[in-house]
C-alpha cells in the first residue's frame, strides 16, 4: 500500500521553471513542506543571473545532484519519480508515493517532435542523455542529416566538425524562429570559415548518472541548457572540417534503412550515392546517404501524463492554457515553462516563446501566484510580460531579441531600419507608426538598454528616419 503523504506544495519537473518555482516557494514558506517530483537525478539549477536591463536578463544553467537543493532549503523534499497519476478534482498526486496538496504547480516541460519514433537512425537531442549519445555517434560519422531551423539545429551545425553535416531547412533562410533573411545572411558566412582549435571551457558542473532504461525515451531528462553544446566535443571522423551543405524549403519524405534503399524501386544511381546506414528523402526529390539522421523540428508540451481524469482546457499547441495568474483550468493547479501556453490577452509586444528565459520567469512568477493565493493577496502580471526580451548566441554572435524582432503579427504596416557590417554586427529595428515595437541585435553592438527603452517608451521617432541607424551618431547618449 503506497504510503500518503500531506504536502502544501507539490511540483512537478526538475528543469529551470519547475526548480525556480520550488526555490521560490521554499524560501517563501519556510515552516511549509514543499516537494519537487522529478524524472531525473540531476536537476537543472539557474547561476550567474545577470539583470542586464529592465527586461533582459543572462543566466547559466547548471545540473545539479538534488541533494545540492535540499541543502539549501530545508522544507524542500525532491523525490525522484515520474508523476503516474493525478486526480486534480481531489488534490491528490501519485507516483508510487501518494500526495494530498493544496498547491501543485506542474512544470514537465516539452518533448521533441521526433521525425518518426522508434528509429535507431533517428535521434533527438533534448537531455543531457541524448547529447552525450549524440557526441558518441557523432565521433564515428562521416556525414549527418539535421532536420530543422530552430535553436538546437542552429547551435549544432555551427559547432560540429570533421563531419559533413546536409542541413534541411522548411524556410527559406536558416533561423526563420529568430531573425529574417537578411540577418541569416549575415551569418552564413560563419558556417564557411574553418574554425580555429578551440579550447573546451564548460561554463557548467558536469555530473554522470548511472544509465536507467533507453536513451530514446525522451520524456526523461529536462531540456538542455542553453550552453549544452561547450565541454561536449563534437568531432566527426574526417581530418578536415567538412563543412555545411544547406537545403531549403524541404523536408523529409522517407527515411531508408540500407536493406530498403537498396532494395526500393528509386530510379536513382543508388552506387553513386555510396554505402551508408541510412538514407533520407527531402521533398525536393533529393536524396542523401548518412550515418545518421538528428531531428531537431521543435517540442510538443509535456502534458499527457496529467490529462487521464481531468478536465484540463488544452490550447491550440496542446499546452496547459493558464491564466495571467498561471491557474489551469483545475482548481488550484498551475503551470508553468514549456508545457503551458499563455491564454491571456498579452501584451502588444510579448509573445510566448519556448525560452530558458521564459520557463525562469514563468517559475518565478507561479510560485509568486501561488503565494498571493495561499495568503490571499493581490498580485498583477508581472513586468516581465510586458515586453519579449531573450539573450542567446548563434555562431559565435551575441544575439538580442526585443519586443516583435520579427514584425510577428504586424502584417504589411510597418517598416524596417537595417544596418549591417560584414562580419561584426548586424542591426534591424521594426517601426509601426514611427514607433519602434521590435529589434534584432546581432554582435557586441551595446544597443540593447537603448533600444528596450526606446520600445517600452513608445517615443516617436518619425523625424530621425534613417539616422536612427547611423553608426556616426552615438545613439545611446542621444536618447539618455
Amino acid at each position: 500500500m503506497a504510503s500518503d503523504k500531506q504536502v502544501t506544495f507539490v511540483i512537478v519537473g526538475g528543469g529551470i521553471a519547475g526548480v525556480t518555482c520550488a526555490e521560490q516557494i521554499a524560501s517563501q514558506f519556510a515552516s511549509d513542506d514543499v516537494c519537487l517530483l522529478t524524472a531525473s537525478p540531476l536537476v537543472k539549477t539557474v547561476t550567474n543571473f545577470k539583470q542586464v536591463s529592465k527586461t533582459l536578463e543572462e543566466f547559466d544553467v547548471e545540473e545539479q545532484p538534488s541533494s545540492v537543493l535540499e541543502e539549501k532549503y530545508p522544507n524542500l523534499k525532491v523525490i525522484q519519480s515520474a508523476v503516474k497519476l493525478l486526480r486534480a478534482k481531489e488534490h491528490v498526486s501519485e507516483n508510487g508515493q501518494t500526495f494530498h496538496y493544496k498547491k501543485l504547480c506542474i512544470c514537465s516541460g516539452a518533448r521533441p517532435k521526433l521525425l518518426t519514433q522508434d528509429n535507431p537512425h533517428v535521434l533527438g537531442i533534448r537531455d543531457t542523455d541524448s547529447a552525450q549519445e549524440f557526441q558518441k555517434r557523432l565521433s564515428k560519422a562521416k556525414r549527418i542529416v539535421v532536420i530543422g531551423n530552430g535553436g538546437i539545429a542552429l547551435e549544432l551545425v555551427y559547432e560540429v566538425e570533421g563531419c559533413e553535416v546536409i542541413w534541411a531547412v522548411k524556410d527559406r533562410a536558416i533561423g526563420n524562429t529568430f531573425f529574417d533573411a537578411g540577418a541569416a545572411q549575415f551569418l552564413i558566412p560563419s558556417l564557411e570559415v574553418d574554425k580555429k582549435e578551440r579550447s573546451l571551457p564548460c561554463k557548467r558542473a558536469r555530473y554522470t548518472t548511472d544509465k536507467t532504461g533507453d536513451s530514446r525515451d525522451y520524456n526523461l531528462g529536462s531540456a538542455l541548457g542553453p550552453d549544452w553544446h561547450e565541454g561536449i566535443e563534437l568531432r566527426g571522423t574526417e581530418q578536415n572540417s567538412s563543412g555545411v551543405h544547406i537545403e531549403y524549403e524541404c523536408e523529409v519524405d522517407k527515411i531508408y534503412t540500407q536493406q530498403e534503399f537498396l532494395q526500393s524501386q528509386l530510379d536513382t544511381n543508388k552506387s553513386e550515392l555510396g554505402l551508408w546506414p541510412a538514407y533520407v528523402q527531402l521533398t525536393n526529390g533529393k536524396i542523401y546517404g548518412c550515418d545518421f539522421v538528428v531531428s531537431a523540428t521543435g517540442v510538443v508540451p509535456n502534458t499527457d501524463p496529467f490529462l487521464s481524469g481531468n478536465n484540463f482546457e488544452l490550447a491550440g499547441d496542446h499546452g496547459l492554457r493558464v491564466d495571467d495568474h498561471m491557474r489551469t483550468s483545475e482548481q488550484d493547479v498551475y503551470a508553468a515553462g514549456d508545457v503551458c501556453t499563455a491564454g491571456w490577452e498579452p501584451s502588444a509586444l510579448w509573445q510566448q516563446m519556448r525560452l530558458w528565459t521564459q520557463a525562469r520567469q514563468m517559475g518565478w512568477y507561479a510560485a509568486r501566484c501561488m503565494a498571493a493565493d495561499v495568503l490571499e493577496e493581490p498580485i498583477e502580471l508581472d513586468f516581465c510580460f510586458e515586453l519579449f526580451s531573450h539573450i542567446t548566441k548563434f555562431f559565435n554572435y551575441k544575439v538580442v531579441l526585443l519586443g516583435k524582432f520579427n514584425a510577428q503579427g504586424l502584417g504589411q504596416d510597418h517598416e524596417l531600419l537595417v544596418r549591417c557590417t560584414k562580419g561584426q554586427e548586424y542591426v534591424k529595428v521594426v517601426l509601426t507608426g514611427g514607433r519602434m515595437v521590435g529589434a534584432v541585435l546581432i554582435g557586441e553592438t551595446d544597443l540593447e538598454e537603448t533600444f528596450e527603452n526606446l520600445i517600452l517608451n513608445q517615443m516617436d521617432l518619425s523625424r530621425y528616419g534613417e539616422e536612427l541607424l547611423n553608426p556616426n551618431i552615438d545613439i545611446e547618449d542621444y536618447f539618455d
